[in-house]
């Protein structure tokens, strides 16, 4: 695998516990990279120094410092390992040099051809002989690291054996009494070198208006690229401050998050426009429906039908254009907000082929946080002609031609009216099609719940039952689960929540954490509706979303689509979609009650598993 020199850097192959290349580079959990061997020492001697504390085992990241409880299984990373292979080749063939140029090495691209093409006039330095100053570093990291201090001498020079003597050794650190306390020595980045051309640095690296030293720093508390004396005056000292490149690569793979976020709502919006056209497809299948049953009944009335059925179809091409309208300005609206979308993933991906990170941090905050969108969840279009009103009431008039002929028109268009007016959803209807028998299930309930004997009806008591503790039991959050569970098909079931103050309601993947404190969420295998004061709707994603809900609902209708990834929740008494949410579901779902606790007898009502009436 070729790698262009320009982008070679030792710092990119130095595993930060030896100072040195990489050997046989392994990664941990939280993404940072050692050579296996210094890893495996470092936590096998953190093992010997009593880390513990005689409890369970804690591992660390030797940088960022995040603990692992079990020991990661660390493998190889080839990828790596192949490219620091090729550096140490280029190393080996004599490409490196110490450079003068700011303590870094460079490579003049003339000469590393002129080396390929002809032998070295001169050897390169010994090999495996370490720079003073790399040892000088490797030494402080490593007493800053020790447990109670590592003696000098257990770390021998790797170029002067002698100097791991106790009579070369340098002098013990002095404690606190001491006489004199000798200053800390000021950190001095070792030595690096890169593979590129004379002056990459300071041509690509913007530098410190204040210093005139490269921005090589980026302050995570102010937000902004400092050099290396801005670390340490009085404005950024005691701040959190990290390389610039590593926040930059950080904050490239949070990109990545935002534009699979934006092109999920893409794909969102792309499936609403599909469901529209399909709703409006359907429509005029039943204007053209109700146009042939129209004209078919009209036809036996000769010459005093042919006035009134102009009427009639008049009424019925108004409204389908008055649909048409509508649904063509969603469409609009729709195709407007993924133009936008659009527009930011392409601003997104341009930015993260940028490489100048001091211009991709001024423009990360904007770009990262997704656009303001509208919740189509609960826009639909339909349409009068689509419950066939219109030839049913022809039909019905037929009877009474000639008493009733004069005023059809008059009628077919009153009928109209009061159908947009007064029309019941159509999907409550049709969701109650999929009704379940629901029970709940006291082998998950929480130890407070009391479940009636038909177990249909559960209430929060004042205190912990004698229930046995088994896996499957809720030990904290007072909720239950129902014994039937969903893995396919559709399902609905209605639960009366009447006058209570608090309430959770909807479904829950069977192998869901039960122990000790849950975090709810679509992630975490939850998906319900939550009460809170009376007024306070929500449905529980991270963060919650907030929905206004009017009017105010006493029973409630849960209807899932298992294939489709689909819950929603319906006001039964209104007959109205209150909110619908669309996810994948991977494990068996099973519906979800928490009647809340009591609130001082002020939420002491039931939750009712009501039988569904069509």
């Amino acid at each position: 695998m070729a790698l262009p020199a320009a982008y070679l850097s030792e710092d990119q192959f130095t595993c930060s516990i030896c100072l040195d290349v990489f050997n046989n580079p392994i990664s941990t959990p939280c993404g940072h990279s050692f050579c296996q061997a210094c890893i495996s020492s470092y936590w096998d001697g953190e093992r010997r120094g009593g880390g513990g504390g005689g409890g369970t085992k804690i591992y660390q990241c030797p940088l960022c410092k995040e603990s692992f409880r079990k020991r990661p299984e660390l493998h190889i990373n080839r990828t790596l390992k192949e490219i620091t292979e090729q550096f140490k080749w280029l190393a080996d063939a004599g490409v490196l040099m110490d450079g003068t140029d700011g303590g870094r090495g460079v490579v003049d691209p003339n000469l590393f051809l002129q080396q390929e093409q002809q032998p070295l006039l001169s050897p390169p330095q010994r090999q495996g002989e370490m720079p003073e100053s790399v040892f000088d570093e490797m030494m402080t990291r490593f007493q800053q690291m020790s447990p109670a201090g590592v003696p000098e001498t257990a770390f021998p020079h790797p170029n002067n054996p002698q100097r791991s003597s106790p009579a070369n050794a340098r002098p013990p650190l002095k404690t606190q009494n001491s006489e004199h306390l000798d200053p800390p020595p000021p950190y001095s980045p070792p030595r690096r070198f890169s593979l590129g051309g004379p002056g990459d640095l300071a041509r690509n690296v913007p530098l410190c208006p204040v210093h005139l030293r490269a921005l090589e720093f980026f302050c995570r508390t102010d937000n902004t690229c400092i050099c290396s004396l801005c670390v340490e005056t009085q404005d950024h000292r005691g701040h959190n401050v990290t390389p610039a490149k590593r926040e930059w690569h950080i904050k490239k793979s949070q990109l990545g998050i935002s534009e699979v976020e934006l092109k999920d709502l893409i794909s969102e919006k792309e499936r609403k426009v599909e469901e529209i056209q399909n709703s409006l497809r359907e429509i005029w299948a039943a204007a053209e429906r109700e146009t042939d049953g129209v004209v078919s009944a009209f036809s036996k009335l000769i010459s005093s039908v042919e006035r009134c059925q102009a009427e009639v179809l008049e009424a019925i091409e108004k409204s389908r254009l008055a649909t048409e309208r509508r649904t063509q300005s969603l469409l609009r609206e729709l195709e407007e907000e993924i133009s936008e979308l659009k527009k930011r993933s392409a601003a997104l991906n341009q930015l993260v082929l940028s490489e100048d990170y001091v211009h991709f941090l001024k423009t990360f905050p904007a770009l990262s946080t997704p656009p303001p969108s509208k919740d189509w969840s609960s826009v639909s279009v339909v349409s009068e002609l689509t419950s066939g009103v219109i030839l049913r009431t022809v039909t019905h008039m037929m009877e009474h031609v000639q008493e009733e002929m004069r005023k059809l028109p008059e009628v077919c268009q009153r009928s109209l009216s009061e159908q947009t007016v007064a029309r019941p959803n159509p999907k409550t209807r049709r969701v109650q099609e999929y009704a379940d028998e629901i029970t709940l299930d006291p082998h998950t309930s929480h130890p407070r719940l009391i479940i009636s004997v038909d177990g249909r009806q559960v209430h929060c008591g004042e205190r912990h039952q004698p229930v046995q503790d088994n896996p499957e039991r809720f030990d904290r959050v007072v909720c239950v689960l129902a014994r039937q569970g969903f893995s396919s098909g559709r399902h609905y079931w209605e639960v009366e929540v009447g006058g209570k103050s608090d309430w959770d309601l909807g479904v829950a993947s069977w192998s869901v954490n039960r122990k000790g404190k849950i975090t709810v969420s679509p992630a975490h295998g939850y998906w319900f509706l939550s009460l809170r004061d009376r007024t306070e709707y929500a449905f529980r994603t991270e963060p919650s979303t907030n929905l206004t809900i009017s009017p105010r609902p006493s029973r409630i209708g849960i209807y899932v689509d298992y294939e489709k990834g689909l819950v929603s929740f319906y006001n039964v008494e209104a007959k109205v979609l209150m909110y619908t949410f669309t996810d994948t579901f991977s494990d068996t779902i099973h519906p979800f009650f928490s009647p809340c606790t009591n609130k001082s007898g002020r939420n002491e009502g039931p939750l009712i598993i009501c039988p569904v009436q069509e």
